[in-house]
């Protein structure tokens, strides 16, 4: 997610900026939680936000040596295999204002724990019957060094070892050992991990360095916390498993698979992570500095287009039937070097619905019954006749051109409102979804409350009528727009030729702060 994004921008930056590498390492030592599909995506995402690792590792690439030196803290006297369920241990632990209760299986020696541990490999034992815990100090204040768990035992198949064990290393003592093997200098983690510093460090003293000249360091940071959303990876998963959204890359979610198909880029992820910096302590970011940095950057770069949401049809009577011209449009005010493309004319055309109004209200500079506008690119009109259908609801303008505000005398002649439009003979046929906040207050989970709970029903519009210029008919998959007027948006991947899908990455303006301020 978003979260993961900072700090794979930070790690790799980090090592850029030090001249030194950075690994890629998955932690599977849990089989019942790894999978195939998240490792390739992970890869993947790490790629499109457009860094390249020194190597890649796997945590079950030391799955023998981390058994080989968990033996030797057994038989060293600093590690036992305990009988107590998982609830007796928590219970023995106690609490951190108090000191915790030895298991009384503590006092084992170290033959009789070799042995267990050794049958516990062997798969003499159920799931559940024993484990290994490191023996530190059961009145630590810190609970996490009050005899931590090492090993487990748990039958499932492992995606890498398949069922080549049946005994699996936490990620507490798994992860300082990894780092000491591969030579990792600094281990960069969230907050969260600092009260485990001590076990981390106490873990590497027993085992060497590695290649290391000096053992690996852990140093913490603040994670990235977003108003509107949540980053827990449980919560998250909730989301997907209760079909609230369409699955991990449903561009509402805060997952980089999700903002990808939602159209963000990866140079205004990589500018924001920079813009929000690095702290030690915990803060809440504005989801519109993020917003603000994509438009930023989406400005800058995605070509425009003319595209209707909402089509009112409009037929301009004093052009003849069968009427078409070309007109040049700019693709990217911003860039010069993105050049020209052709837009066609006809005498029908689609304008959007939210741009006429019968009875206007003051200051509305859009199109009203004998008002005037320009239309993109191309003449001044002026609404000469309102057409209703049975119901009484407006079914289409009939409207005049002023012929000669396009290239004749009056072409400059000027009036204050200007309408993007599309070509009824040429415009395409395509679906447009609207995405907004999937939650509605700014901390979702304030005063425990369940996320869930907070759900923006207005979180998704899909707009099945909508028309867009022809040159979008084929648009590729991950194309970034400007729908003039309307917002960025991004070609999906459910689109097909002549049926193209987009999704509104972001609004040109922050409309939001508007409407929290009402609520």
């Amino acid at each position: 997610h978003l979260g993961h994004a900072k700090s794979i921008c930070l790690n790799f930056g980090l090592a850029k900026e030090h001249g030194g590498t950075c690994n890629l390492r998955f932690d599977d030592t849990n089989p019942t939680t790894e999978e195939v599909e998240y490792v390739d995506s992970i890869q993947s995402d790490v790629r499109w936000l457009g860094f390249e690792w020194d190597a890649l590792f796997y945590a079950s690439d030391y799955f023998e040596q981390l058994y080989e030196w968990a033996e030797k803290l057994v038989a060293d006297g600093l590690a036992y295999v305990d009988d107590l369920s998982s609830e007796e241990i928590s219970n023995y632990r106690g609490v951190w204002n108090a000191p915790g209760k030895e298991s009384p299986y503590r006092s084992r020696t170290p033959d009789e724990n070799l042995d267990l541990f050794r049958r516990m490999r062997a798969g003499e034992f159920p799931d559940g019957a024993y484990v290994l815990r490191a023996a530190i100090d059961m009145a630590s204040p810190n609970i996490n060094m009050r005899d931590p768990t090492l090993y487990r035992i748990r039958r499932a198949t492992h995606h890498r070892t398949g069922d080549a064990w049946c005994i699996y290393p936490t990620y507490d003592y798994a992860h300082p050992i990894s780092d000491a093997i591969e030579g990792i200098t600094h281990s960069i983690c969230t907050l969260e991990f600092e009260d485990h510093r001590p076990l981390y460090d106490w873990v590497v003293q027993h085992f060497g360095r590695g290649d290391n000249s000096s053992p690996p360091q852990q140093i913490e940071f603040a994670r990235l916390n977003l108003n509107y959303t949540v980053m827990s990876k449980r919560k998250l998963l909730a989301l997907v498993e209760l079909k609230h959204v369409a699955g991990w890359d449903d561009p509402r979610m805060p997952t980089i698979a999700g903002i990808r198909r939602r159209g963000y880029t990866p140079t205004a992820m990589k500018d924001f992570c920079a813009r929000i910096g690095v702290a030690k302590k915990e803060n809440v970011i504005d989801m519109a500095l993020l917003e603000h940095t994509v438009r930023e950057d989406l400005n800058r770069t995605a070509p425009r287009a003319l595209a209707v949401l909402r089509p009112l049809k409009v037929v301009i009577e004093n052009l003849p039937e069968g009427f078409e011209r070309r007109l040049t449009a700019i693709n990217n005010p911003e860039d010069p070097g993105a050049g020209t493309r052709e837009i066609p004319l006809s005498r029908e055309i689609y304008i959007e619905r939210e741009d006429f109004m019968e009875v206007p209200q003051k200051k509305f500079f859009r199109l009203s019954p004998g008002a005037e506008v320009r239309l993109r690119y191309a003449f001044i009109i002026k609404c000469e006749r309102v057409v209703k259908d049975a119901a009484g609801a407006i079914a289409e303008l009939r409207c005049s051109a002023d012929l000669e505000s396009l290239d004749g005398a009056t072409a400059t002649r000027r009036v204050k409102g200007t309408l993007h439009w599309v070509s009824a003979t040429h415009a395409v046929d395509a679906e447009v979804r609207l995405y907004d906040r999937l939650f509605q207050s700014e901390d979702p989970g304030a005063g425990g409350r369940d996320p869930l709970t907070d759900l923006n029903p207005s979180s998704l519009e899909r707009l099945t009528a909508s028309k867009v210029e022809p040159s979008l008919a084929s648009a590729v998959p991950g194309t970034r727009y400007q729908f003039e007027r309307q917002g960025y948006f991004c070609a999906d991947p459910d689109s097909q030729p002549g049926a193209p899908v987009f999704n509104r990455t972001v609004t040109l303006k922050d409309g939001w702060a508007k409407i929290a301020s009402k609520g």
